[in-house]
């Protein structure tokens, strides 16, 4: 009855915590019916830095898992959504993806670090260029960019900061709120 209870609202960083958080609620939510036996549309708030790649990715499945079963995850960015959270924001149902208007999007290569044996972190730099390859195409997948688009993007080898505006040009988002 109450349209807020099918809201979650994700801030601050992106970790293991958080995301059990943010997939349990999707879970549970999905499976929710109304009095017309029918499953309502979940709101997924996001303001971000951003986090892990393994969280955003295990939020990421989930989400396409339940899209594929007719719900509708209606996803809005307010404040700042950043790295793993630029994902997720566009992860939404098409045509349902909300920025606020003074939002700011980020997005940018891979980040890790490592230590050790030279083997250990060369098996790791082949870890964390799958790691981008898999954000490249899930990316692409997801807004009207192209892999090469993207791939342009992260070259600069900066962060890449984006307009609500922006957003929308790129696909991230589908239409300005605010």
């Amino acid at each position: 009855e109450n349209p807020e209870a099918r809201s979650i609202y994700f801030s601050g960083d992106l970790n293991e915590e958080r995301a059990a958080e943010i997939i349990t609620a999707l879970l549970v939510l999905s499976k929710q019916k109304n009095k017309d036996d029918e499953i309502d549309p979940i709101k997924l708030y996001i303001s971000t830095y951003g986090g892990a790649a393994d969280e955003m990715f295990a939020i990421y499945d989930v989400m396409n898992h339940i899209k594929k079963q007719g719900v509708i995850i209606e996803t809005i960015g307010l404040g700042k959504v950043m790295s793993a959270g630029t994902l997720l924001l566009a992860a939404g149902t098409k045509g349902k993806r909300k920025i606020g208007r003074h939002c700011r999007i980020m997005i940018h290569a891979v980040v890790a670090g490592s230590a050790g044996e030279l083997h250990d972190i060369e098996n790791e730099v082949k870890s964390i260029k799958h790691i981008q390859e898999l954000y490249i195409n899930a990316l692409s997948r997801e807004t009207s960019m192209t892999k090469r688009t993207i791939q342009k993007l992260l070259d600069r080898k900066v962060n890449v900061y984006l307009s609500a505006e922006e957003a929308v040009e790129y696909g991230i988002a589908d239409e300005i709120i605010g």
